[in-house]
């Protein structure tokens, strides 16, 4: 079992952001009331949306960019402008499963160019009215704000009150903490109890094997991968199946070694995106 500190220095933490304040300002809070050094959250969720932010701590921050490139599902209510039947607005909303382009929104931190996401479901779970309950998955970077309004372009008008996320890739609002049980969790732990913090957090290792393709390789070869030497098909514990491009985890037993990239190029495998030691 991992201690505390090593927990506080490669871990991640899936916070339930409240409506309010930005990422930025919860990733913060988290740095300071645990008295870290750095953190980083996966997948910035604008001030008036609430729901999952992984949150990495420490040394687990380089590996942000690695795992926050997944699917996103979003819970929101919608006000339609004028009068729809379910069935009409089911239809309308079917017609943006799938690759769709979008423009990102002017407040937006992203340069404004029209890009491609895919969205794999847009459903309705309830209408009151005008007001409409839906479920949205996503690929990472899609805008459901901007769903909204240009469904509300097929139907005489429509725009988002509220926004929550769910799930952002492994991550899922069931096995989120929200900030007061985070708080009680620190104020236990700087008291000597140390149980309820420690329920909260996740060791990345065991986040980046749910989310990166594993390779293992051979504990004699160890010394000459931790300073960056490419892995080479004998440095390998078995033979594995990966594509050339992919982004994969390295392990030697279960000590997480680096991050690599696919190359298979003559007898070498692959070449280190950065090595962790």
């Amino acid at each position: 079992m991992k201690s505390m500190k090593e927990l506080l220095e490669f871990g991640v933490i899936n916070i339930d952001k409240p409506s309010g304040p930005t990422s930025f300002t919860v990733s913060e809070y988290v740095m300071k009331r645990l008295n870290l050094r750095k953190t980083s959250h996966m997948g910035t969720l604008d001030p008036a949306v609430s729901g999952v932010l992984p949150i990495t701590l420490n040394r687990a921050c380089r590996l942000s960019a690695y795992l926050m490139k997944k699917n996103k599902t979003y819970v929101g209510i919608m006000r339609v402008h004028e009068d729809i039947s379910d069935g009409n607005l089911k239809d309308e909303m079917k017609k943006f499963v799938g690759k769709i382009t979008q423009m990102p929104p002017v407040r937006s931190s992203v340069k404004r160019a029209e890009r491609e996401r895919e969205v794999y479901s847009f459903n309705l779970l309830e209408k009151e009215g005008k007001d409409v309950l839906f479920e949205a998955s996503v690929e990472a970077g899609t805008y459901i704000r901007t769903i909204v309004h240009d469904l509300g372009k097929k139907i005489g008008g429509a725009h988002m009150l509220e926004l929550r996320r769910t799930a952002a890739g492994i991550f899922s609002e069931e096995h989120s903490t929200n900030l007061y049980d985070f708080d009680k969790a620190v104020d236990a732990y700087e008291k000597g109890d140390e149980s309820l913090l420690r329920q909260m957090i996740m060791p990345a290792e065991e986040v980046i094997k749910k989310v990166l393709p594993k390779m293992e390789i051979k504990k004699d070869r160890l010394k000459e991968i931790l300073v960056g030497k490419p892995i080479h098909a004998n440095d390998l514990k078995k033979e594995i199946k990966i594509e050339k491009g992919a982004i994969i985890a390295v392990f030697c037993g279960t000590r997480f070694i680096e991050i690599s990239r696919v190359v298979l190029e003559g007898d070498v495998v692959a070449v280190p995106e950065f090595v962790f030691n």
